[in-house]
């Protein structure tokens, strides 16, 4: 692509199942017009691992401490990326960094994964922190990919990501909004764990359960469900308010994820019109068994894209809002957080 910006977009999700990277080359005029050149997921050793899912309760020195040593993960594994694929070298980083905690009703949020010592052993411009701006204009610091929603999937009234929380986008004549669905991953991977799984690959262990129908009826009424837009969720809300149902019904771990299963579909088709075509990404579009209850029954078209942008989509996005950072220009909509102007969020080093 002529006169085209090289561009790595990493993304690390709440599920903690690894470091997405995608090399992606933007027309420099026009970033709706991309090609991406190469993708790959950096696996975690079971040391960072273990780190990154039991960081919500470390205390502060702690939690700047992995902060550098992620970043220092981020950038070697940057580096590594492109001596593998014999890439040119990047223009930039876009980071997402790893989310500690996400509590927007008290104005606070933290992603971890060092821009300056990304930018250091790089030596290249990195931008990251795209949320706590957003934050202190108001909003709530998610969702972030909308505008890429909104710039690179304009086909599609709605754009639903099976990741550890499900969003979803939607999108009408006028604007876009977004907003956190539902736990899923999180817990789906939680009780998987318990069963000495990573996952529950391709619904396998879901399959198997029995739905219980009290715990169904409780998960559904909590009041979060209730509320209205902008609104958006963290690990907190897993740990404060569904494991102490779930852990309250003494029944078999395949029946939890059996009836999550069935809660978290329900929870997403009423969020859908009749009619509509839902392009599906995030690793959840691996799991057979949701993917075949969100089709039961319906009258909503899940499109299930390829591989590359079912892995990948967020990473590109982040590349997006990177390039849309440095350019000025608006990567944050108060349309989806409920900040009080659209604005240019995240922090540049280099």
């Amino acid at each position: 692509m002529t006169n085209s910006i090289n561009i790595i977009g990493l993304m690390s999700g709440t599920s903690v199942d690894g470091l997405d990277i995608c090399y992606v080359s933007f027309d420099n005029h026009d970033p709706s017009k991309y090609e991406i050149i190469d993708c790959e997921t950096i696996d975690y050793d079971y040391n960072l691992k273990t780190k990154l899912k039991n960081i919500i309760k470390l205390d502060n020195d702690q939690i700047k401490q992995i902060d550098k040593e992620f970043g220092e993960f981020i950038g070697l594994s940057v580096l590594k990326f492109i001596k593998k694929n014999t890439l040119y070298k990047a223009d930039l980083i876009s980071s997402h960094g790893h989310t500690v905690f996400h509590k927007p009703e008290f104005n606070k949020t933290l992603q971890i994964g060092n821009g300056e010592i990304i930018n250091k052993i790089t030596n290249i411009k990195t931008v990251n922190n795209f949320r706590e701006q957003d934050i202190q204009l108001g909003g709530q610091g998610a969702p972030l990919v909308p505008i890429g929603d909104k710039l690179l999937f304009d086909d599609y009234k709605y754009c639903l990501n099976l990741g550890g929380f499900t969003n979803i986008s939607v999108k009408d004549s006028r604007t876009i909004f977004a907003y956190d669905i539902c736990p899923l991953n999180t817990v789906l991977n939680h009780y998987a764990n318990k069963l000495g799984y990573e996952c529950d690959l391709g619904g396998k262990l879901s399959k198997k359960g029995v739905i219980n129908i009290d715990l169904f009826n409780e998960l559904n009424d909590l009041d979060y469900y209730k509320k209205s837009y902008p609104k958006s969720l963290g690990l907190e809300f897993v740990i404060e308010n569904i494991f102490p149902i779930t852990e309250k019904y003494k029944i078999k771990v395949v029946d939890i994820l059996a009836t999550y299963i069935e809660h978290a579909s329900f929870q997403i088709k009423r969020n859908i019109d009749n009619g509509s075509k839902v392009l599906l990404t995030g690793g959840g579009t691996f799991n057979n068994n949701l993917i075949k209850t969100l089709n039961h029954d319906s009258k909503i078209n899940f499109i299930v894209p390829d591989k590359t942008i079912i892995n990948y989509k967020e990473s590109l996005i982040f590349a997006l809002l990177g390039y849309l950072k440095i350019n000025g220009k608006v990567n944050c909509l108060r349309s989806v957080t409920g900040a009080s102007n659209d604005h240019s969020s995240g922090d540049i080093y280099g």
